[in-house]
């Protein structure tokens, strides 16, 4: 599929509005997206000022009044229907996550099956939301226990997953009764913009106000940190850096509010003396390699017993040696490029790191050129030996 048919297959445009609630507005400044793949633009996608902000939560909280009072199962047929939609777009939205990301093409449709699969679970859970009963010490009395609807929910999303962490969110929310407001990583909107038209359609189809899913994008010091600070929006999940997470755990309890925090990891696997080796090296790899290193489960550290450290070494600067790396789009490619040319100066900063503490380069690490390597975000997959005292083996390298 080429670019144009792609982006009309998702009704996406040339230059695109980033805010909606039922309608569609957009009036600050303009994002250009180029995608990682080459360096070259798609789209562009503008943000929301402040004031369109506040009017995009007070509709999200119109819809929230008249969808709580919908049936439990009719919300979950809808999120059904959602699934389905979503189905029938499953390749095109695929396709453009790996455009606009950079994983790898069964990466970008597999998180679309995610968005898929959660719209599934929501919708066997919306004739699940049970509550208890229990025995009251007053005659003639019992007690039960009910589940209500919380409000608007805030989605603050990421750019390494940048469709499925709304699902988790969105698919609950609304099975649940709640509307939410997408708050995107300015750096993937328009696959933000392609599922938020998706979800309107469903939701107009239902006759549900289609404000149910609302979308504001702009930058984390703006539009972000209004909407953690916005007592209209019950609860905020938002997926980022542990800083973020901290930052937005401080500023929504102090109001009170509720969070659900999924955050950086700097993750380990341990490898013993009786491991299998043919397990742990795929295991590894996939864990490390994935996604080009962009995810909060990416393995970061592999702690190895002596015993086996110089055989599992070889082994593993073998299979790094071995790691198609290439255009994310074609068939074969295990590894495409970072996001931008900062995640690539990241990556050379922590190689600098590591050496400058003591540690060795045992391989790669280095950004590719050439015709086969486009926009210069291609680098090759870092092995190094450190200590565990380095600073840098104690934080998370996002790349």
């Amino acid at each position: 599929m080429d670019r144009k048919t792609l982006l009309d297959t998702l009704d996406l445009h040339d230059s695109n509005l980033g805010g909606f609630a039922g309608a569609w507005s957009g009036s600050g400044p303009e994002l250009e997206i180029a995608s990682p793949v080459d360096g070259s633009r798609i789209a562009s996608v503008r943000e929301v000022t402040e004031d369109e902000y506040d009017g995009i939560v007070d509709r999200a909280h119109e819809a929230f009044l008249q969808w709580r009072r919908v049936p439990a199962p009719q919300r979950g047929q809808l999120v059904r229907d959602l699934g389905d939609a979503l189905r029938a777009k499953k390749e095109a939205l695929g396709a453009l996550v790996t455009l606009e990301m950079g994983k790898i093409k069964a990466e970008g449709e597999g998180e679309v099956q995610e968005m898929i699969d959660i719209c599934d679970f929501a919708t066997g859970l919306s004739r699940q939301l049970y509550g208890l009963t229990m025995q009251s010490e007053r005659p003639d009395h019992h007690m039960r226990e009910q589940w209500h609807p919380l409000g608007v929910v805030g989605i603050i999303s990421a750019f390494n997953f940048p469709v499925a962490v709304w699902s988790w969110n969105a698919a609950l929310a609304a099975v649940c009764g709640d509307s939410v407001v997408w708050k995107p990583s300015e750096r993937t909107p328009l696959t933000a913009v392609a599922v938020t038209k998706i979800a309107a359609d469903v939701c107009r189809a239902h006759g549900v106000d289609p404000a149910l899913f609302s979308l504001a994008v702009g930058r984390g010091a703006t539009i972000g940190d209004r909407l953690i600070h916005d007592r209209r929006v019950a609860l905020v999940s938002a997926t980022g850096s542990t800083r973020m997470g901290r930052r937005v755990a401080e500023v929504v309890g102090k109001r009170l509010g509720k969070t659900i925090l999924e955050l950086g990891g700097n993750n380990a696997i341990i490898v013993t003396p009786s491991a299998n080796m043919d397990l742990v090296l795929p295991a590894v790899l996939f864990g490390s390699v994935g996604t080009a290193g962009q995810r909060c489960t990416s393995t970061r550290r592999i702690i190895v017993h002596r015993s086996v450290r110089d055989a599992f070494v070889e082994r593993l600067v073998r299979a790094y040696r071995d790691v198609p790396i290439g255009d994310p789009m074609e068939d074969g490619t295990l590894m495409g490029p970072v996001l931008n040319l900062d995640t690539v100066d990241a990556l050379m900063a922590a190689k600098e790191a590591v050496v400058e503490e003591g540690g060795e380069i045992l391989y790669g690490g280095e950004q590719l050129v050439g015709d086969a390597y486009p926009g210069g975000r291609y680098v090759t997959p870092c092995v190094a030996a450190a200590q565990n005292h380095y600073r840098i083996v104690q934080e998370e390298t996002f790349a």
